[in-house]
């Protein structure tokens, strides 16, 4: 299967799925591709959007019926949460809208606003909006990115599996080395309270 048809065929789903799990480099990833001919931009910011939202709605709804029986589980998330609790009670409206620019937190950050007092209907207006601003810049950046590096080298499509992979892999090993880092910061702030205690 060609390079074409697997974007035909698996493009707009690979957005949905990646911007679903927290992604901004699915959009990225989605706005070159669109840059380069293979998608078409409104269908990949409006595929972001829609993976945002549903992904954004589940942790929401997770947090609200299953948040403290799952916060027991992973003490790990304590620090995070405790961040979040803070900024959400000094800054709920700016934090619903904004938390899917903090890389690394929107999955954890929904599930803490359903834990909250927010309401649905507020933290899905605000979250709709904030999900439209996301895709529009992220993905607007993504299509720059792409013509930029089309200007620099003349003929792009001899590099476009290329540029592809590197984004991805690059997306990936810093969300990889995000999660670790923050995993090691809870694990050191757990044993140190533990001790001393």
């Amino acid at each position: 299967m060609s390079f074409q048809a697997l974007l035909d065929s698996y493009g707009y789903l690979a957005i949905i799925v990646g911007t679903f799990m927290e992604g901004e480099t699915a959009l990225i990833l989605g706005s070159i591709a669109a840059q380069l001919g293979y998608l078409e931009l409104p269908w990949v910011m409006a595929c972001a959007v829609s993976g945002s939202l549903l992904g954004d709605q589940f942790y929401f709804f997770l947090g609200r019926y299953k948040g403290k029986q799952i916060l027991h589980k992973r003490p790990h998330w304590q620090a995070r949460t405790h961040k979040i609790f803070d900024l959400l009670q000094r800054h709920e409206t700016v934090l619903i809208l904004g938390f899917r620019f903090m890389y690394g937190i929107r999955m954890i950050a929904s599930f803490v606003i359903g834990m909250s007092r927010v309401s649905t209907v507020k933290f899905v207006s605000l979250n709709i909006l904030g999900a439209i601003i996301w895709a529009l810049l992220i993905g607007s950046l993504g299509f720059a990115f792409g013509k930029a590096f089309e200007i620099v080298v003349s003929d792009i499509k001899q590099y476009q599996v290329q540029v592809l992979t590197a984004v991805f892999v690059l997306g990936t090993l810093l969300w990889m080395f995000v999660r670790y880092n923050r995993r090691k910061r809870s694990t050191a702030s757990i044993s140190s309270s533990s001790t001393s205690e």
